[in-house]
């Protein structure tokens, strides 16, 4: 993880917002010798990482199961 200092962060911040965007780095901001705040990336991952991850695993049977368990459980809310 990067550290810059608050100065150079203003000074740089369209150069760090892209090293976090496109490079998916972290940058911890640092004022007077104290970390003062964490800039990375909202996302870290994409849809096909996450379809990836799913393939992985098994089928689980009983999940179908289990949402409607929870669904009866649920109480819709009347709104105004």
């Amino acid at each position: 993880m990067t550290e810059i200092s608050a100065t150079d962060a203003a000074r740089n911040f369209a150069d760090l917002l892209d090293a976090v965007e496109h490079r998916g780095e972290r940058i911890t901001i640092v004022r007077r010798g104290k970390a003062v705040a964490l800039l990375e990336p909202v996302l870290s991952g994409r849809g096909s990482d996450v379809k990836t991850m799913l393939r992985r695993h098994g089928v689980d049977s009983k999940w179908r199961a289990d949402v409607a368990e929870v669904r009866e459980l649920m109480t819709v809310e009347e709104r105004s």
